[in-house]
């Protein structure tokens, strides 16, 4: 577990490496028509400026587009205790508890480090799960926590926000030249280039580590309770009446349990999660391990 939490801190400079190749190719392509290669400074500063603003708001952010409002134990009792003994047996800070009013079973976790962090469920989940089923999500959620990969996650997200602002200025500024300047067709081109390309590449770098991630806190939820019936019981029911989330945002998707967006091809083929059917695979396949 160990060797996990300090992978996903390497992982997260391997991730701003690659952030940063793709936001210097937005720059160059820019560079490359106006002749001036101190854009590709000027393109890694703003995406910078940029990508550490929204890490530090990562949480209010997260919470703003979820609809997550904060609860007491009073709120909801039953969430509150569950969190709290997990945080305790693991020895992490208490994070700040969140409901979302949602009948989607789901739950995510946010923030740059433990002592910053946010746990969240909605009303779904709350209805459908038992209580050793309640424990083992929140405690996947907490794995997120205590492995980092809610600092990962927040840098990425920083990161995909700041290349789609980039992109979409600097498709617009070379699509709108295109008519204007010689050389408007490979303008054109760069242009579409920019605006599709780019954004995909940050979703699938995005998608990449997203992935691992939740193999990694669905085995850190079966060690922090011993009990992998739970966790995959969990998975299964959420396989079974999980559904699209009232508010949905591609943007933060990698931060729940499952994805809260609708099933299509394109949705299913980018998505930040593995499907639930591996999940619940790997799991029994090493349940004699836990």
């Amino acid at each position: 577990m160990y060797k996990a939490i300090a992978a996903n801190k390497r992982n997260t400079i391997f991730v701003m490496l690659a952030f940063v190749a793709i936001i210097s190719a937005i720059g160059a392509v820019v560079a490359f028509f106006v002749q001036d290669n101190w854009v590709i400074v000027y393109t890694l500063v703003i995406a910078t400026i940029y990508a550490v603003i929204q890490y530090f708001a990562a949480n209010k952010l997260a919470v703003m587009m979820t609809g997550a409002k904060p609860i007491t134990r009073k709120d909801s009792p039953k969430l509150y205790h569950v969190v709290e003994t997990i945080s305790i047996s693991t020895g992490l800070p208490m994070p700040q508890i969140y409901l979302i009013d949602d009948p989607a079973p789901n739950a995510f976790a946010s923030g740059r480090d433990p002592k910053h962090a946010i746990v969240a469920a909605t009303t779904g989940l709350l209805q459908i799960m038992d209580d050793k089923e309640l424990e083992a999500v929140m405690a996947h959620e907490m794995g997120h926590v205590q492995n980092y990969d809610i600092r990962v996650s927040m840098i990425t997200f920083g990161l995909v926000c700041a290349i789609g602002l980039l992109a979409n200025l600097v498709s617009r500024i070379l699509i709108g030249g295109s008519d204007r300047r010689d050389g408007g067709i490979f303008m054109l081109i760069a242009g579409l280039f920019v605006a599709i390309l780019a954004p995909l590449g940050a979703i699938i770098a995005q998608m990449a580590v997203s992935r691992q991630r939740e193999y990694l806190a669905d085995a850190t939820s079966v060690m922090t309770t011993r009990y992998p019936e739970a966790m995959i019981s969990a998975l299964k029911k959420l396989d079974q009446y999980g559904k699209p989330m009232r508010k949905q945002n591609a943007a933060t998707e990698a931060m729940f349990i499952n994805s809260p967006l609708k099933k299509g091809f394109f949705n299913n083929l980018f998505s930040t999660h593995p499907p639930i059917a591996k999940r619940i695979a790997r799991l029994q396949n090493n349940e004699a391990k836990f």
